[in-house]
Formats: C-alpha cells, structure tokens, sequence
C-alpha cells in the first residue's frame, strides 16, 4: 500500500504480522489474545495509562528513570532498586543497541557473554531474545508501571513481544526513532513501520487494553529549538491516533532557559489538542513528558546535582505529566543503580517542594505565542506539502527541510538550520535553512540573537553554536566567550 496516514486494513496487516512473528523464534510465543487477556488481569497500579490519566486530573508530576541491562534477574533488581530506594513513579525498561537495529543475534551473544562474566555486557535489555515469558517475569516482579524505551527504526518485533509480556507504556515514532538515530533509513520506511506499530496499539486499544504510546521528544537533545520538536511530537501523534492509538504521552527536552521551557510544555498539549481535534481525534488523551537535560553534563558531581535539580524545578513549574530524570553519573557514561536512585530522590524533593508554586512570569505568554506560531508554520506547511495527508507531508517536509532537526546523523535531514541561544539562554534560530515561519518570527529571532551578539561584542556566527554545545559541561547555559567567564 502507499504511504498515506490511514488506518492499516486488517488484511494488510495480519499478512505483514505472520512475517514479522518469524524474525527471530521468540515471536513464535506471541499469542494476541492471550496477551490481551494478560493485560486485562493486572491491577490499576501497574498500568501506565491509568497512573498518567490519575497524575493528569490531580496536576502533579511523575519521575521516571532511564535503565537497563542484559539479565532478567539483573534487570529485576535493578527496577526494583530504583522503584523502592528511588522512589520512581514508573519505571522503564532501556533496550539494548543489538536490539535497536534488529541484530538479534549479536543480543544473543551478550546475554551468554553477561552470564559468563557475571555483569551486563549489553547496554540494556534484550526484550526479543528474552521473549514473552522473560518479559512477563519483570512485570509480575514490580509493582510499578514499566515502559519499553528504545531508539529502533523498525520496531515491529520488539513491540510484538514486549506487549505480549505485558509492559504498558511503548516510546517512538518513524521520524523521532529515525532521523536523530540512524543514517541511511529512508522516511517513508519507518513511518511505515511506525505505523505497524501504533495499529497494534490500535488493537489492543479496541479489545479494552489501553497501552501508553510516548513519541520522543527531544530528539537529537542539542539545541532543538521547542518548534522543530514539538512540531514532530505533533505528527506523530497524528499518526498514532488514525491508526486506534488513544493514550499519547508527547514529550519535550530541556533547553535550559526557566521562561521558554515551561511555555514550552505547556503549549506542546495545547497545540496536539488543538491539532488532534481539527482532525477529528477528538477522544484521545493527552500527556506531557519532560525530559532533563539532554546534552554534556558537567563531571562535577555535585554541579551535575545542579544541573538535574534545574531540570526537577522546571518539570514542576511547568506541570508535566511526568519528568524523565537523569543521574550525577551522566558524565562517566552508564550511571550506576544508586547513583540513578540518587538522581530520583533528588528529583522528587524539588518537585515535592514545587507542587504548590506557579510559573507566573511576564513574559512566559509571549514566549508561549512564539512557540505556537512556530510550530503551526511547520506542521500547516507539513499537511499543504501533503495535501492534506500527513505522512505524505512528513515524508516531503524532511525532503525540502520544512522538518530540520539540529545535528541528526541521518542523511536524509536538511541539515541546514542552526539553533543558538539567546542573551537569556533561550535557544532561537540563527539560519532558518529552508523552515517556513513568518517574517516577523525570522526578525524575531535574529534580534534575539544579535542582542546577545552586541552583549559579548562579537558577530552572531556558527561560533554561538559550537559554544552553545558545550556550555552546560562547563557550568554555563550559555556558551559565552572567553573573555565573559
């Protein structure tokens, strides 16, 4: 079938379901509705949906942790730890980089070579090569809800089996799964794929199991300005919602500037709203994530404490659904279990402290209507260059760079547009490349950034943003010159 964003007929997709089912013996242990009955027996407080629906009515704000290894029982007392010593409201389970690119094999190695060394040799969990049992063993073990995150531009099987084995929670999409992570995978395949996957969802859905479908939101995590980010988060969960998808979690990381992130969240549920009810998803439930900072933390630990606590305040100023936490180790690489308790304790303190406090600054509604307006350009030329079809749109919008996402890898993103920040340390755009906004938004932008030129008395150049980079890990939001510090 043609690339269109309409719902996979049942034919279509059970024919491609029988294929995806042989991709590794695993699959073989799927049983639709079984799995569905699974689902249907577990209580309220392991279901993700359930839990973001309740944080949503009462206004408050969930943290959830990243973490995975290779073992099931490693992989068990590791969420347990983070669920009782961390206090984590949802838990998540990390797969493994094997995994994400389908090399199921290769998986297979490292949970032989993990068993022999006695430590995980896999950069997260394994979930195909595990199966539906192995998967179930971590959901009967927590009492917490688990989420399955990843970064796979074909996630079909993966999805299959981690349903079947019961998590809750799923996070991707064809072009926030495929632009920032690989290189060489075209467009339209993954939203294809993508597309299998929110129809499974889709399914479940429509045999009263709703599953939590999350697009990531920060994309690369350098410097995506709100619009580009949100503007994804948007169209894909468009194109989750056509497929039966009916629990979306749409997400947004941190840029660091207190103002431009809390308009950020905020706007980002009442722009998918907005666009979900002007294309007659109308029953569909909307939440936020708020991911920490995404980019080079500081090898300080205490300053990295700094930076995470930056992030807790933000998430509970902003009234996220829930906020994705990081941990005093980012610097060093994969964190340990306590540091990753460290970094949710830390993170439930400031949002315990916060819950009461509003974000009521003066200029947080111009910042807001900056967003809105950015991103309606993007996402109304998406369905123009699609006529009306917003897959098609997506497809074409990456081809002419409507859609440019700072720094992606893969060759297919433009590649053109440039973020920097603000005097304030508000990320604006310094080349727009090919993006459509107004003229007025294009002169808003630039007098942005050449009144922080004028303050460091230096020209607005591609300077700005190689310091922008690398500011946060030297204890500074903005990237200023030498001479400033």
């Amino acid at each position: 079938m043609e690339l269109q964003n309409k719902r996979i007929p049942d034919s279509e997709f059970y024919k491609v379901r029988e294929e995806i089912l042989t991709q590794w013996p695993t699959g073989k242990d799927v049983d639709l509705q079984e799995a569905i009955e699974f689902h249907k027996s577990l209580p309220d407080h392991k279901i993700f949906s359930k839990k973001l629906i309740d944080a949503k009515n009462k206004g408050t704000t969930l943290i959830q942790p990243r973490a995975g290894v290779a073992l099931i029982r490693d992989q068990i007392e590791l969420l347990t730890y983070l669920q009782d010593k961390g206090e984590a409201d949802l838990l998540p389970t990390t797969i493994d980089s094997y995994t994400r690119q389908n090399r199921y094999e290769e998986a297979e190695n490292g949970i032989r070579e993990s068993f022999k060394e006695r430590r995980s040799m896999l950069n997260g969990f394994p979930a195909v090569n595990h199966g539906v049992s192995g998967c179930r063993q971590l959901i009967q073990s927590l009492n917490t809800p688990i989420q399955v995150r990843h970064g796979t531009p074909d996630a079909r099987l993966l999805t299959e089996i981690t349903y079947a084995g019961g998590f809750t929670s799923y996070e991707g999409g064809g072009i926030s799964y495929n632009l920032p992570y690989a290189k060489n995978v075209p467009m339209e395949r993954t939203i294809r794929d993508w597309q299998y996957v929110d129809r499974l969802t889709g399914i479940y859905e429509e045999a009263g199991v709703s599953i939590n479908r999350e697009p990531y939101g920060p994309l690369t995590g350098t410097l995506v300005p709100p619009c580009v980010s949100h503007a994804v988060a948007i169209i894909e969960a468009l194109l989750a919602a056509e497929q039966g998808v009916k629990n979306i979690t749409v997400g947004y990381g941190q840029c660091g500037n207190l103002v431009q992130d809390v308009a950020a969240i905020r706007t980002l549920e009442e722009l998918t709203d907005e666009y979900m009810i002007k294309n007659g998803h109308t029953d569909v439930i909307i939440t936020t994530v708020f991911h920490q900072w995404m980019g080079g933390f500081p090898q300080d630990e205490a300053k990295a404490f700094g930076v995470i606590s930056w992030g807790s305040a933000t998430a509970a100023l902003s009234k996220a659904t829930k906020v994705i936490v990081k941990t005093p180790h980012e610097a060093a690489g994969v964190p340990t279990m306590e540091a990753n308790a460290q970094g949710l304790r830390c993170t439930k303190q400031l949002i315990t402290m916060l819950a009461d406090q509003e974000c009521t600054a003066a200029n947080l509604e111009e910042e807001k209507e900056v967003i809105r307006r950015e991103t309606r350009s993007i996402l109304d030329k998406c369905f123009e260059l699609g006529n009306g079809d917003i897959a098609i749109g997506s497809v074409r919008a990456v081809q002419a760079g409507v859609i440019d996402i700072p720094f992606a890898p893969s060759r297919f993103n433009a590649g053109k547009m440039l973020p920097a920040r603000d005097n304030v340390g508000a990320i604006r755009i310094l080349d727009p490349g090919n993006m459509p906004l107004p003229k007025d938004m294009l002169d808003f932008n630039r007098a942005r950034i050449e009144e922080r030129a004028r303050v460091e008395k230096r020209k607005a150049s591609f300077q700005m943003v190689i310091d922008d980079v690398y500011a946060i890990s030297k204890g500074r939001l903005v990237g200023r010159p030498q001479s400033m510090r």
